[in-house]
């Protein structure tokens, strides 16, 4: 069961990365359809989704919050991004930016306490 549970990790991550990096590749090859619009925004948000999914599904105790820790920092980190050089800028995308970054935040601090009260045992 091991080994069909890295092999799922493993396939969402590389299809998550490949529609973060290559959406409109990755949208032929799977749809022989040319993406067009907001399609290459949502395509980024299913890879990013699916890179967390990947890692959340990785065989390990503490995979779920780096899962959780890795979408919301690429989200906050691309939503940012969007709202910077995308011409698709609607009225909650700056506070649903800085919801997702300050998840981060809050993730990284849990980590950061968790990596100090390790060390001192």
């Amino acid at each position: 069961m091991k080994r069909v549970l890295i092999l799922a990790a493993v396939s969402e991550t590389v299809t998550g990365a490949g529609l973060l990096i290559l959406p409109t590749l990755v949208i032929r090859l799977l749809l022989g359809a040319e993406p067009s619009g907001v399609a290459v925004l949502i395509a980024r948000v299913t890879g990013i989704a699916l890179i967390a999914l990947g890692i959340a599904c990785w065989p390990s105790r503490m995979n779920p919050f780096f899962g959780m820790l890795t979408y919301n920092a690429l989200m906050s980190s691309y939503l940012v991004w969007v709202g910077v050089h995308g011409e698709w800028v609607g009225s909650l995308l700056w506070l649903v930016a800085a919801l997702h970054a300050l998840i981060t935040i809050l993730l990284g601090g849990a980590w950061l306490r968790g990596s100090k009260t390790v060390q001192r045992t």
